[in-house]
């Protein structure tokens, strides 16, 4: 065990930004106030949020502040847009996701289905990239919804969301389009106007936010029922008293992540490529699950054949480093990835594929030493393996 921690699992959740929490610490003393209050006590709560609004409406270039909803996470704006935009369209029963979307969009897909709803479940190829075509002509005057995730939380592969959008409108355009954002905010640029996206759910603690807070892009033209009925709050589309300082966090967080965006595009890669390249000239038959995808700049998927991820995750903890064999949201089930069974990633790499994922908080040093310590935890995890005969044999057939 070490006390030293190398966090490369950011795509489960982030550092929360010094600025951030700062920005915060007013709203969780001095200024607690309801803002829905009448008195002036209350006025610097509810301008507080009215700039948060303004500062995420930047961040994902919606037209006007009134399209942004707050909410508590991803999975609350997505079952927000899935199931409020359904719940407006009762008329029509077809709706068209992927194959590889997070669980909190992919379990909602199942309950419809169990309400009546005809889903169709777009395919990727080996590299984790969408069947287009397939898409395509899925989409028909039955479609209510088209639901696909900006940026793979697993394999970082970015969907080309603008040309979807182009082909749901050229096919149906009453048909509407919700994209999780979750792993693309941040990351590289989002811009809804550009990208013909009608409804878009990001989550704070993905971009140095803090946990529990999220919001909900929802165009003028898209009319949704609220998930949570009560009061007036969110323009009564999402009732219950805000949470002031949660919505600066996130409202500062959009602030500076939109800064960092050349820094992630360029930096942060640079480090994600050198730990890629590392790992893969160093392990024998180490393999990058995405090839030649267009991928976010922080996150790398690598199979490790003939090994455990369970027992690579254990040693690597060991040694002081956090990442993940797949979304932290199924990190107890011991069934491989959805993700990485979608794209037919070998039987023999599948289970020993693990995901890394790095921040602005990454420096070289902590990509040094993961080079430097990965060889070694992969050879010791192998020579204990039941599978000595294929890999010598594999070893073999390499060196001819």
């Amino acid at each position: 065990m070490t006390d030293k921690i190398i966090y490369l699992d950011n795509n489960a959740t982030t550092k929360v930004d010094e600025k951030v929490f700062e920005e915060m610490v007013p709203y969780l003393k001095d200024e607690y106030a309801n803002p829905s209050s009448m008195y002036d006590f209350a006025k610097k709560s509810s301008d507080a949020i009215k700039e948060a609004r303004v500062k995420v409406r930047d961040f994902v270039n919606a037209a006007n502040e009134k399209e942004i909803l707050f909410t508590s996470c991803g999975t609350e704006s997505a079952n927000t847009a899935i199931r409020g935009a359904l719940a407006m369209n009762k008329g029509k029963r077809h709706i068209i996701t992927t194959m590889i979307e997070h669980p909190c969009v992919l379990n909602v897909y199942k309950m419809l289905e169990k309400q009546g709803y005809k889903v169709d479940y777009i395919k990727v190829n080996s590299n984790g990239e969408l069947d287009l075509e397939q898409l395509s002509e899925a989409i028909n005057d039955d479609t209510a919804l088209v639901s696909v995730m900006f940026a793979n939380n697993e394999t970082g592969v970015i969907n080309p969301v603008k040309k979807i959008s182009e082909i749901i409108k050229s096919k149906n355009p009453n048909t509407k389009f919700f994209v999780d954002g979750v792993q693309a905010a941040g990351k590289i640029p989002i811009d809804v106007q550009e990208n013909g996206i009608d409804m878009l759910g990001i989550s704070g603690h993905k971009f140095h936010a803090p946990k529990g807070v999220g919001a909900l892009y929802v165009n003028s033209k898209t009319i949704i029922t609220p998930l949570i009925i009560g009061g007036h709050q969110e323009r009564g589309k999402r009732a219950g008293t805000e949470n002031v300082p949660y919505i600066v966090g996130i409202g500062k967080a959009a602030e500076l992540a939109m800064d960092n965006l050349e820094y992630e595009m360029t930096e942060v890669k640079r480090l994600r490529d050198k730990l890629e390249d590392g790992i893969l000239k160093n392990v024998f038959n180490a393999r990058l699950n995405t090839g030649i995808a267009n991928r976010v700049p922080n996150t790398t998927n690598i199979g490790f054949e003939y090994v455990e991820g369970e027992l690579i995750l254990l040693h690597l903890s060991d040694l002081g480093i956090c990442a993940s064999s797949g979304s932290a949201c199924t990190s107890g089930s011991l069934e491989p990835s959805h993700v990485l069974r979608a794209m037919n990633v070998p039987f023999t790499a599948i289970h020993g594929s693990i995901r890394f994922s790095l921040s602005k908080f990454t420096t070289e040093k902590d990509i040094d030493y993961v080079n430097s310590v990965i060889p070694g935890v992969i050879e010791r995890i192998r020579n204990l393996s039941p599978y000595q005969e294929e890999l010598a044999e594999l070893k073999r057939r390499k060196s001819l």
